[in-house]
């Protein structure tokens, strides 16, 4: 494994080769307090070009801010600095990951060439619709994950409405009949939209839905 950094704003993220190849790059997007694999994941194996994952901002070995300010869409931004610096690529996400990997398929789907959708820490979210949220203040820590991404990211607001309008990008943009395709099983109500969308697929796993996405 190889780990180059990638700038965004003043975030050093650490972008991991895990394996190299020919084509284009699998981005692997991890689940909330977690950090990207250090070998490549088995649904990854007949994968033929670079198989790559990002640590989001406050995980594994990328920058972790002071004072917290975590949203899907500062992550979001994080995958698209990733995004440019590879080109191209097909995107795997996991729980959070699978979030923001949504939001990057609409977002960039001229660049994104399909995108698996799967279970993992922080698939839930937080509420639907807006409520009142607590103020709280932790103490600083030295390591990743970061406490604050934590509780920020496990109840970011997740509306059914914006996530299947991300869905609805991705199919009117990209050049693939169906770029998205979800593997997941736990389907909290953001996902559930997104899986009503025409265009979405079901798969029964990671590896299974890849098999689309190879050529």
């Amino acid at each position: 494994m190889s780990t180059e950094f990638v700038i965004h704003n003043r975030c050093r993220l650490a972008l991991h080769t895990l394996s190299a190849g020919d084509g284009r790059a699998l981005l692997l997007l991890h689940g909330l307090g977690e950090r990207s694999p250090g070998t490549v994941p088995v649904f990854a194996q007949r994968w033929s070009g670079p198989v790559v994952a990002l640590d989001f901002t406050g995980h594994g070995e990328s920058t972790m801010p002071v004072g917290g300010g975590y949203t899907a869409e500062i992550l979001l931004a994080d995958s698209d600095a990733a995004l440019t610096h590879l080109g191209e690529a097909t995107i795997v996400g996991r729980g959070l990951g699978a979030y923001v990997g949504l939001l990057l398929a609409g977002a960039r789907a001229e660049h994104v060439y399909g995108t698996v959708l799967a279970d993992g820490p922080g698939i839930s979210g937080g509420p639907s619709v807006p409520t009142s949220q607590p103020v709280f203040s932790l103490e600083s820590v030295d390591r990743t994950p970061d406490p604050y991404a934590l509780v920020e990211l496990g109840r970011d607001l997740r509306p059914p409405d914006y996530a299947a309008t991300f869905s609805r990008m991705a199919v009117q943009r990209s050049a693939l009949d169906e770029p998205i395709t979800v593997v997941a099983r736990f389907r909290p109500s953001w996902l559930q939209a997104v899986v009503e969308e025409p265009g979405v697929a079901e798969a029964g796993s990671i590896a299974e839905a890849l098999v689309s996405y190879r050529s």
